[in-house]
């Protein structure tokens, strides 16, 4: 099924038989379940705007294989206009969601195994780099969702995959046959897994030897034997069910819907597999994946920071607050803080470089360094929010209050700020500030595309510390 619209893309899921587990309960109809809704909203947004010729240049590109029109969100970078586009695309989508759209993952799935695979098979002799191109063919033509399936459970992290006590514990193959692999293990944290379409799988870090099993890249549709989703308990989530003000982003929610992957010796033929046993890439696809991802973050965590920055300036306007001082020097600093991080996204983008395989990558110590200024910033933007908006935003009465006939006078009588504004409306931004900057939001920002440490060790692994030293003692005319 090629899928264009909305009404496609919900229409997809329907047809295909995913198992998934809310709350212990296996879920039938994930497109009509309330937990999931505002996902599938926020993913269906990416397929709106790529239809509106306003949004075209930024939504939709050339593939290089076909040469046919695509959603970017398939597309293999062909340039450093490319990325930036990416990064532009993914500013625009946030300010239209105030949520994750959960297509980055499976994007940068792609480009990374574009560029892996066909250094593989320059070392090797392989063929994963044609069978990978013949795969992505049908995902443009069919504009398919992919989940980008990287983080593994991991168990010990101070053992390697092959000596952990329960070899599950890491992503791995059980059986190699004539017609293709088993692979079991499980996937964390999967973003949009409950609304997507396939699943990537990837190794979750660097292999040595010994680790052989654990070196697999395959595609797997979701709804293939042997695959179960147990959908990851959020911050308020009940509120979604309510789908009122108290839910703060009715329509898009929250974050992106993660879920754990359960593989149960599920069977993949040889034609969906681009990695096998070759451990010496994984450090690299590892690498290569995890550029492109935190590239992504100053865009959408930039879009997304612009959403709170509106929000908290409406709260302070209902409140009578805006014309301070105080408030407008906060506005101020997360404005720049919101622009540091997109600059990052954009900068990294701009000395991106050519691979071997054509394909355009960013700059992997400035991707880096976007993606650790996102796990300050926002929780500062975050901060400031809760400053501006006050208290009330832990103690807000419940929207059922204020649709009540016995007690909703009392609340919109106190609840209330400026004349000329109800307290409806002061109630819903209120809410949606709530929503943008607690819990489950704030955590992803953090660990999403890997935790602030993995970055630091980028930083001593990129950041030429030597040759540095080397420039000081150039300086200081220092001779030994």
């Amino acid at each position: 099924m090629k899928i264009k619209t909305k009404e496609d893309y919900i229409e997809s899921l329907k047809k295909q038989h995913v198992v998934i587990y809310y709350n212990g309960e296996e879920v039938k109809d994930r497109t009509t379940f309330p937990a999931f809704v505002p996902h599938i909203n926020s993913a269906a947004k990416t397929y709106e705007l790529a239809l509106m010729p306003e949004h075209e240049d930024l939504l939709t590109a050339t593939s290089n294989i076909t040469g046919k029109k695509i959603s970017r969100f398939t597309h293999i970078h062909q340039s450093v206009d490319d990325l930036i586009k990416k990064v532009q695309m993914l500013r625009l989508i946030a300010h239209e969601t105030a949520s994750c759209f959960q297509r980055c993952v499976g994007f940068d799935a792609l480009n990374a195994l574009y560029m892996t695979t066909y250094e593989i098979d320059e070392k090797y002799g392989t063929k994963y780099f044609s069978r990978f191109s013949e795969y992505l063919k049908k995902i443009q033509d069919e504009n398919f969702m992919l989940v980008g399936g990287m983080t593994d459970p991991k168990g010990d992290r101070s053992k390697r995959p092959s000596q952990q006590a329960d070899p599950d514990l890491f992503t791995h193959v059980v059986e190699k046959r004539k017609d293709g692999v088993v692979i079991r293990g499980a996937k964390a944290h999967q973003t949009g897994a409950v609304n997507s379409h396939e699943i990537m799988i990837m190794p979750t870090q660097a292999m040595v030897e010994g680790d052989e099993a654990y070196a697999i890249v395959a595609a797997i549709p979701l709804d293939a034997k042997g695959i179960t989703l147990i959908f990851g308990r959020q911050t308020n989530e009940e509120r979604k069910l309510e789908c009122g003000i108290d839910a703060g982003n009715c329509e898009f929610g929250v974050v992106g819907g993660e879920a754990l992957v359960v593989l149960e010796d599920v069977f993949v033929p040889w034609e969906r597999v681009f990695m096998c046993g070759e451990i010496d890439f994984t450090g690299l696809l590892v690498e290569r994946f995890a550029t492109l991802h935190r590239q992504n973050y100053g865009g959408c965590k930039g879009g997304v920071s612009d959403i709170i920055i509106g929000a908290s300036a409406l709260a302070a306007q209902y409140q009578g607050t805006l014309n301070a001082s105080h408030i407008k020097d906060k506005l101020v600093e997360m404005m720049h803080l919101a622009e540091t991080v997109y600059s990052g996204s954009v900068a990294c983008s701009a000395m991106g470089s050519k691979t071997k395989s054509g394909a355009y990558y960013p700059d992997p110590l400035l991707a880096n360094c976007t993606k650790h200024n996102i796990t300050r910033n926002i929780y500062e933007i975050s901060r400031l929010a809760h400053d501006i908006g006050g208290g009330i935003m832990a103690t807000l009465p419940f929207d059922k209050d204020l649709r009540s006939p016995k007690i909703g006078k009392y609340v919109e009588k106190y609840m209330k700020g400026i004349e000329g504004v109800s307290t409806e409306n002061r109630m819903k931004v209120l809410r949606l500030l709530e929503n943008m900057t607690g819990g489950t939001a704030l955590i992803e920002s953090m660990h999403g595309a890997g935790s602030p440490q993995s970055q630091r060790v980028m930083y001593q692994r990129l950041g030429k510390l030597s040759e540095k030293m080397k420039m000081a003692k150039k300086i200081a005319k220092i001779k030994e």
